[in-house]
């Protein structure tokens, strides 16, 4: 087995406590027919910071929110990459279904689920 190098005594580590943001976190609030995966109304995503000037998508809260909650994003993204029609996504007060949009840390995505029946 090879030896681990000795890191000198006060060298900064890349930790989310030297890092100045390693993760936004976002609140997702989830509809009632989704709620079976997370368990919850509300749910708090970390969703890594890769650059200050490159805030985290849309498209990469739903990433995290599925490795949190398995199966959740396939039951709002279809096969083709897209927002499935009975879904809308909500960031702030403005609807989007553009996966490429930017979300802040401290916002809230808002998933809103069309119920249909007869």
């Amino acid at each position: 087995m090879g030896a681990v190098p000795a890191v000198p005594v006060g060298t900064p580590h890349l930790t989310a406590e030297v890092s100045v943001e390693a993760a936004a976190i976002v609140r997702v609030r989830v509809p009632s027919p989704l709620r079976s995966y997370t368990g919850s109304a509300e749910v708090d995503i970390a969703v890594p910071v890769l650059a200050p000037e490159l805030p985290p998508t849309l498209g990469g809260v739903l990433a995290a929110l599925d490795v949190a909650y398995p199966g959740l994003r396939f039951r709002m993204i279809d096969e083709q990459g897209n927002v499935r029609p009975h879904i809308r996504l909500f960031t702030g007060n403005v609807a989007t279904r553009d996966l490429g949009a930017t979300i802040e840390s401290g916002e809230v995505l808002m998933i809103v689920a069309a119920l249909s029946g007869g």
